[in-house]
């Protein structure tokens, strides 16, 4: 395929993908499968790849991510975001209205929306492109994550269709959906992290991650509600919005225009209950007028509009007693307390168990045994108890002691500096420990050894047959057999299982191991930086650093399990099972350490590659590859349009600037 081939393809993908989504999202009428899509989206990008010098700013292709930002930019809003006022109650919504109705005698109309529990954000689109994302910081300006946002699907790149101005802001909410949520909280509890504690603080915080591939890798979504700029040619906001749906936005199904008060109260009521159905989580209802000559007629307030107001829900929360406390030891040592509660309804559910999280909580609240508690659903998610019914206490309760000993294994339990949770350290004999580790060991995004659940194992421990990673390797069918339950075709299946992830590849054996920290993605970083595990085993701190995202607390981790012998010992039997513990030779032959030591700030825009292929043969040769320049930046490779700023600063610090084929000569020489 020649180059003007491929730019027609190129197009012609683009513009077959842009309308998928565009279905998906903004139409809820998905026309293909999620692996129909897939495969549009993996041909553009390996066509992209082909003719590097097509790429365009708002390709499809870049909603995979890949670039590192270290710092971002603070840009000043346009119009500044304020905050809506809020209220709790009937009467405070009554007494909106009446204010409203002084300024505005006829014609009023109310449009009523979900409140998303999310992250507010401000697109800005010129000529029917995203220009820039900007988050509402402190309302006068905000951080510039225009990177990241373009990993959000529901996010049009380009717009669809006809009518928009040349130059318009979108506001609205990015948010977590809560199966995705959940998703990422079982792999930070793999990874041996505290889990989130609720999906709004897990959107913020995606938000602001500086690798753009792990924020695309979360799937956050979000819901658009208002249009801003010059001379808008609607009249109402409701129409504003249907007219913002034909151009590809995600625009909330749920919003209904109401004549008066009893129409809001109507919608409030409403949604009490059934805002426990929805696949994301809400905190209220926002209430606005919706012709938009009558908000200019109401104005502004120094905070807020005077057009607009927001009903919070009462955080729902019952009162119950706490017959007990559990204290549960997790694959990492970490104890953890659960109150045990006589059974209450809560948001629809029935809620028996609540996180009371560490020792300092138990303390803060001063609960005690028998206490009359109050409990809410954190972010609708997580029970947790909030209040202790000191009125009702008994006269003769005792404060809650929190163990001094492993209460699975009687070990002494520690605290380590700086970290709120105790901990037992005798993770090679405390039964939950060890079993926990083959759990994390045989799951799917591990060895994904199948027919291998926690029954089994706990079988298979019990037996004898394991106690460490390695015994799975030891197992046969006939050892197996005879455990309760256990069919001859369930053995024969259990031990192909295990033959069978042999063939996983190094980055997925390296997470296998459960080294705190670990995730999927920095595994994935270590494998790729390293290439080997001996190599990984006898990185320096300071070569583990080099890697991105690795910080102090990941090396030491990393460095504290293989100077452990009985953890070199396991590594050992493994490579000799025949486990993957290196890249394999089609890999490698990609890689090179020529670049090894060396930092480099990629600036502008290049012929031959795009920055996410710069980063990648930076990474590829043992280069690192930084946002922002410092005293320790080796280079900055320099594009087209690269900023005046930067190049200052990179001659106050005598850092060399050097040109894309500068760059590539340096990488020629392995």
């Amino acid at each position: 395929m020649d180059k003007h081939e491929a730019e027609k393809e190129i197009q012609k993908l683009t513009e077959q993908i842009e309308e998928h989504n565009y279905k998906y999202y903004a139409l809820s009428k998905p026309a293909i499968s999620d692996f129909e899509f897939d495969k549009l989206l993996v041909n553009l990008i390996e066509l992209e790849k082909e003719f590097p010098e097509l790429v365009k700013p708002n390709s499809p292709s870049q909603r995979v991510g890949g670039f590192v930002t270290k710092e971002f930019q603070q840009v000043k809003h346009k119009y500044p975001m304020l905050s809506l006022a809020n209220t709790y109650s009937e009467e405070e919504l009554n007494d909106f209205d009446e204010r409203v109705r002084k300024v505005v005698t006829e014609g009023l109309e109310y449009v009523c929306e979900l409140k998303y529990d999310g992250v507010a954000i401000s697109l800005i689109y010129k000529d029917g492109l995203l220009d820039q994302a900007i988050t509402r910081g402190d309302g006068t300006q905000g951080d510039d994550i225009t990177t990241n946002a373009k990993t959000i699907r529901s996010i049009p790149l380009k717009l669809q269709g006809s009518g928009f101005l040349s130059e318009f802001e979108m506001r609205g909410e990015v948010y977590l959906p809560l199966k995705i949520f959940e998703r990422i909280n079982k792999e930070r509890e793999d990874a041996g992290d505290e889990p989130f504690a609720n999906p709004r603080n897990s959107a913020s915080g995606t938000l602001k991650m500086q690798d753009s591939a792990e924020v695309a890798r979360r799937k956050l979504d979000s819901t658009l509600y208002y249009i801003l700029g010059e001379n808008l040619p609607y009249k109402e906001h409701y129409e504003s919005l249907e007219h913002a749906k034909k151009w590809g936005f995600k625009i909330s199904e749920y919003a209904e225009v109401v004549k008066d008060m009893a129409g809001v109260h109507a919608f409030i009521k409403k949604w009490e209950k059934k805002r426990h159905d929805l696949p994301f989580d809400i905190d209220g209802i926002v209430i606005k007028v919706n012709s938009f000559r009558q908000q200019q007629m109401l104005g502004l307030t120094a905070k807020s509009p005077r057009w607009a107001v927001a009903f919070k829900y009462q955080a729902e929360r019952a009162s119950t007693t706490l017959n007990s406390i559990s204290f549960q030891v997790g694959r990492t040592g970490v104890v953890t307390p659960v109150a045990n509660l006589h059974p209450v309804l809560l948001a629809g559910t029935v809620v028996k168990r609540a996180t009371l999280h560490n020792e300092d909580i138990i303390k803060k609240l001063d609960i005690r045994l028998g206490d009359t508690v109050w409990v809410e659903k954190g972010g609708e998610i997580i029970p947790k108890i909030t209040e202790v019914d000191l009125t009702k206490r008994k006269t003769n309760s005792v404060a809650v002691e929190f163990p001094k000993e492993c209460p699975e294994c009687n070990a002494l339990l520690i605290r380590r500096e700086g970290e709120a949770a105790f901990v037992c350290p005798n993770e090679k004999n405390c039964p939950p420990q060890i079993k926990g580790k083959i759990e994390h060991f045989v799951a799917r995004r591990a060895m994904n050894i199948e027919s291998m659940g926690s029954e089994t194992i706990d079988s298979l421990y019990k037996a004898g047959l394991v106690n460490t990673i390695a015994d799975l390797y030891d197992l046969t069918a006939e050892k197996i057999i005879p455990l309760e339950r256990m069919a001859e075709k369930s053995a024969t299946n259990i031990i192909e299982g295990i033959e069978e992830s042999k063939k996983v590849p190094f980055e997925r054996v390296l997470f296998a191991l459960g080294i705190r920290h670990i995730g999927e993605t920095s595994a994935k970083k270590l494998a790729y930086h390293f290439k080997t595990m001996d190599a990984l085993e006898k990185a320096s701190t300071e070569q583990l650093l080099n890697v991105a995202d690795v910080g102090e607390i990941v090396a030491k981790s990393i460095q504290d399990f293989f100077s452990d012998p009985h953890n070199k010992k396991i590594v050992e039997r493994l490579q000799e099972k025949g486990l993957k513990f290196a890249l394999g030779e089609e890999e490698i032959a990609l890689f090179s350490n020529v670049l090894e030591g060396k930092a480099f700030v990629i600036s502008g825009v290049f012929e031959k590659h795009s920055r996410d292929e710069m980063v990648n043969l930076i990474e590829k040769n043992g280069g690192k590859h930084v946002g922002s320049i410092s005293s320790k930046t080796s280079y900055i490779v320099a594009g087209e349009n690269m900023g005046p700023a930067k190049a200052e600063k990179a001659k106050k610090l005598n850092i060399p600037l050097i040109s894309e084929d500068d760059f590539l000569k340096m990488i020629e020489k392995k």
